[in-house]
């Protein structure tokens, strides 16, 4: 019975189904059904499929989108379940994210961060157009593994250079990561500035997150 409902979870992150997907949530709720279960057994695979298939070219940005969306609205779903009856996701670290100021693209930033929240980070979006100093100051509030930068101008690209600087001065690395993304980034640039991982894609930055904190 539970495997039923577990392929039904996973198609519905692999269709991005997000009605479809709170319903089984709330259906597996009513079933009994251990949250954690739900999430790893169910939804998780959905995930890391459609994870494969974009990284093989036979799924697109909009399917990756839908996919990341319909896997929160579960996990939104879930997580009340979760605390009432006193379970946590196992955490593997904590990531600060953020559009480096002078620049305000969103999506793919925003993206990144819906799939490090799928696959375990708990994740601080600060948005866009971010002052260096705000990005090193909340990592070290939360203690952060991971600072995750993303600039989309040529022109903003070097305050990535800045937050590595900065993390430096105040002592703050190794300890503290920093991830780069962004259109004209490259991994030559992400070497050239000191950054610890550069990925092209959401799905190549969990990846990189996950080495990053030594779970991958």
């Amino acid at each position: 019975m539970n495997d039923e409902i577990y392929r039904a979870m996973s198609e519905s992150v692999l269709e991005g189904e997000t009605e479809r997907a709170v319903k089984l949530a709330n259906e597996a709720i009513q079933a009994g059904i251990d949250p954690l279960d739900a999430i790893n057994l169910g939804f998780v695979p959905g995930v890391d499929q459609i994870g494969e298939q974009f990284s093989c070219g036979e799924a697109f940005l909009p399917q990756l989108v839908m996919a990341g969306e319909t896997m929160k609205a579960a996990l939104n779903t879930l997580e009340p379940e979760m605390a009432k009856q006193g379970l946590n996701r196992q955490l593997l670290g904590t990531v600060v994210l953020g559009t480096i100021v002078g620049d305000i693209h969103d999506i793919g930033k925003t993206l990144v961060g819906t799939m490090l929240t799928v696959a375990g980070f708990k994740v601080i979006d600060l948005g866009v157009d971010v002052p260096v100093m705000t990005l090193v100051e909340t990592a070290r509030e939360h203690q952060a593994d991971i600072i995750g930068v993303s600039a989309l101008l040529t022109t903003t690209m070097s305050n990535q250079r800045d937050v590595v600087e900065a993390l430096e001065d105040l002592g703050m690395r190794p300890e503290t990561k920093v991830m780069v993304g962004g259109a004209p980034v490259t991994r030559e640039w992400a070497k050239e500035i000191g950054a610890d991982g550069y990925s092209e894609d959401a799905v190549g930055a969990v990846a990189v997150a996950r080495h990053l904190v030594g779970a991958g």
